[in-house]
């Protein structure tokens, strides 16, 4: 774990040009047409009991285990869903030459 942590360059953070608008599609999902966002498609991804899906995308049932604290939760409402890489960083590492 140690050897793949130094693997990724180090850079002078480049906060110029960045706004979180230049990814959008985090909240269009895989498809913008279907009408889940990454959000629900996520957390349909990762239940370890699938929840049923109700019209609007609405999710009801199931249940997820986290993988931090091995908690389960059965309400999809509790959950977040978020980058492991900042977006910031993200645009720092596109801007290194």
């Amino acid at each position: 774990m140690f050897e793949a942590i130094d693997r990724p360059p180090m850079a002078v953070e480049h906060r110029e040009g960045y706004s979180r608008n230049l990814y959008k599609h985090w909240n269009k999902g895989l498809n913008a047409r279907d009408g889940w966002d990454t959000r629900r498609e996520v957390i349909l991804a990762e239940a370890i009991k699938a929840p049923q899906v109700a019209a609007g995308c609405k999710l009801t049932g199931g249940s997820w285990r986290s993988a931090y604290d091995n908690i389960v939760v059965t309400d999809a409402a509790r959950l977040d869903v978020d980058h492991f890489v900042p977006l910031a960083e993200v645009y720092d590492f596109e801007q290194v030459p």
